[in-house]
């Protein structure tokens, strides 16, 4: 019994650290209002289901196990971090829109990463993170992650997948999708509120003695809740066309640290 424990606990070391690494960065398990005592027993608990699924070899721990945990980190928090990015549309596409309807001097607090982030981006993370759990996304990232061994075993070469270069490749590649990913989300908003800067600059032009400054901020503030309005229904398919890039941004890293 205590030479079947040697055997697995250092492959079950390796999975706890891709794991837990995993949950430090993803969205919805790494926001603040979880408690840590429930990161650390999910981690825990999908760290032992996954090692009772896969075929174990033994892992000597030797001076060379050091640097597999740190490569097996590493992989947990750069798949953790590949959907955040996805994630982090929504707040970029509600800053775009609150510098245009005047809310960008208002931040609020970010419940994932306890930063200021805007209103309306808020609202649409909300909204994003509503919509996720309806469809069970937190059930397909967990799976992600169990299923990740398929693509990447323990024994790897992730550090040769750097230094080819393809992992900084795949991230700049997912960075830019992500800020054509938020234009998209607010262009509707966007492009009603610059019509109402247009209106406005033709209304100064024709009747000076209207105070533009004083009328334009709060009918800039009443179109822009009532597009957002027209546009809540819409946002279920939007967000939903955003999970599956986040999905497919998943699939392809793993297929990208497979080689």
């Amino acid at each position: 019994m205590i030479e079947l424990l040697m055997q697995v606990l250092p492959a079950f070391l390796l999975v706890l650290s891709r794991v837990t690494a995993f949950f430090v960065t993803v969205p919805i398990f790494s926001m603040r209002g979880v408690p840590a005592q429930f990161k650390v027993g999910i981690a825990f608990f999908v760290s032992l289901f996954t090692v009772l699924s896969m075929n174990v070899e033994p892992v000597p721990m030797d001076g060379i196990y050091i640097m597999t945990v740190i490569r097996e980190v590493l992989i947990g928090i750069l798949l953790g971090f590949v959907a955040y990015l996805i994630f982090t549309v929504t707040q970029i596409a509600g800053s775009f829109v609150d510098m245009q309807m005047g809310f960008g001097i208002a931040n609020v607090v970010d419940p994932m990463t306890g930063a200021q982030s805007p209103i309306l981006g808020n609202l649409k993370f909300f909204l994003a993170v509503l919509t996720f759990l309806a469809i069970d996304g937190h059930h397909y990232l967990l799976m992600g992650i169990m299923n990740s061994y398929d693509w990447v075993p323990l024994d790897n070469e992730f550090f040769t997948r750097i230094y080819e270069g393809s992992v900084s490749t795949f991230l700049l590649r997912t960075l830019s999708t992500m800020f054509v990913l938020a234009f998209q989300l607010s262009a509707p908003l966007i492009t009603a509120l610059f019509l109402v800067d247009v209106a406005l600059g033709m209304l100064a032009r024709t009747a000076p003695q209207f105070n533009v400054f004083v009328i334009g901020l709060p009918l800039k503030i009443l179109v822009g809740y009532i597009v957002y309005l027209v546009m809540i229904p819409g946002f279920l398919f939007l967000f939903q066309q955003l999970f599956s890039h986040l999905f497919a941004a998943l699939n392809e890293m793993l297929v990208t640290l497979q080689g």
